[in-house]
């Protein structure tokens, strides 16, 4: 057995990576069994970018914030050679706002923003290496107001088609909104009576809302001739927002036992359709947690409800791409420090464990074989925080970037 699964294992390198796809894919996402990690962000950045420089990506994307991120992608692509106090002093502003779950504060984040912009240093536009968020605004326990997002678009269709078309003026909408406190009350997600998604207004916002991405296709031959490439993106990327975001506000309302379901299904469709947008444009790299971009159904025990099935980000992608779209998910052997120790050897972790070296690419499909009809064992965590690889992951994950001791950085 240990000889079969040392003919498994590859370096981590884009050859490697390559060598198990039949061809470039358009998404290549690399999940993580938890966030923020140092080791595994170091691993992620480092093939990220002999990715970019070897293969032609030319988009990073990260489960963070969608509409926060256009920050990041503004300070990136404006590219950089200098150095000093009030450079660090931009990029901590950008890492703090650019942002959500306070993800800025990692260090290989921070690192790989700081390399995007070095890397975009004096290149034309068009080989600019550019950022994306694609989660919704969504936090933990709180989701933001659609204001950002609907009177975004509304602006974007008022000053390009004039106010005859649009089904509401921006005085309205702004009344329809309200305050933006009542939107992002925390304790909506355990108490669908402090969430206002199912008021009246907001039934109302959400009739607007497809309206106005309506017009958005309706008209699009025009808005894209009046508008800069950009311009015409964002504008697309605030009617999805400003949809799933309301969509997402409904069902934080809802009391029936499908409620947590319904929310995990809506932000991961919100993921997928920021992913499938990016690729329309060139090839992405994606890295987010391995339940968002595994191809097989998504499970999780929370709170008191049984346990939560839905379809992912990357089952969605994979569903429209087929082959356009790649999954590695990553496994790691310990984080010690959150009390994951040595794996069982019995588990997928504690076989690779076995294997010599720090990090390496695994064929998924090889070890799949080399372990015949008899799954390897769950691996239970003792930890909230960290998911160990499903074993059935095994068969419908094109590669395992196995990282042996996770630790902070």
């Amino acid at each position: 057995m240990a000889t079969d699964l040392k003919e498994t294992i590859r370096p981590v390198d884009p050859a490697a990576v390559m060598e198990l796809l039949p061809a470039r894919p358009h998404i290549l996402a690399l999940g993580e069994p938890t966030h923020g990690e140092g080791t595994l962000h170091a691993v992620r950045n480092e093939l990220f970018r002999q990715l970019v420089e070897q293969e032609g990506y030319r988009t990073i994307a990260l489960e963070s914030d969608c509409l926060m991120g256009l920050l990041v992608d503004d300070y990136v692509t404006a590219g950089q050679d200098t150095a000093g106090a009030s450079a660090e002093e931009e990029l901590d502003d950008v890492m703090a706002r650019g942002f959500s779950h306070e993800w800025g504060a990692f260090p290989g984040n921070r690192e790989l923003v700081r390399w995007m912009r070095s890397f975009n240093a004096g290149r034309p536009a068009s080989d600019r290496l550019r950022f994306a968020g694609v989660d919704g605004p969504l936090e933990i326990t709180a989701a933001a107001s659609p204001r950002q997002a609907l009177t975004a678009v509304h602006g974007f269709l008022a000053e390009r088609l004039g106010t005859g078309l649009l089904p509401c003026s921006g005085d309205a909408l702004d009344s329809l909104i309200g305050p933006d406190g009542r939107w992002t009350e925390p304790a909506a997600m355990m108490d669908p009576s402090r969430s206002v998604g199912q008021s009246a207004e907001a039934r109302e916002l959400r009739l607007i809302a497809d309206d106005l991405v309506a017009l958005l296709t309706a008209y699009a031959p025009g808005l894209i001739a009046a508008s800069t490439p950009a311009e015409w993106e964002r504008a697309r990327l605030y009617g999805r927002t400003a949809t799933g975001l309301l969509r997402y506000h409904f069902w934080m309302a809802d009391t029936s036992p499908g409620r947590m379901t319904w929310l995990l299904g809506v932000r991961d469709a919100m993921m997928a359709a920021n992913l499938l947008a990016l690729a329309e444009r060139g090839p992405v790299l994606v890295s987010a947690h391995n339940s968002h971009l595994q191809r097989n159904l998504s499970t999780m025990r929370m709170w008191d409800h049984p346990t939560l099935e839905w379809w992912g980000a990357g089952a969605l992608v994979d569903a429209e791409l087929g082959a356009g779209y790649a999954f590695l998910a990553t496994a790691v052997g310990t984080i010690r420090h959150q009390g994951v120790d040595a794996p069982p050897s019995g588990s997928v972790e504690g076989l690779l464990y076995a294997l010599p070296g720090d990090h390496h690419l695994v064929d998924a499909g090889r070890l799949a074989a080399s372990l015949g009809e008899r799954l390897p064992d769950a691996r239970v965590s003792p930890w909230f925080g960290y998911a160990p690889l499903d074993p059935a992951q095994l068969a419908a994950a094109d590669g395992i970037v196995f990282v042996r001791d996770a630790e902070q950085r």
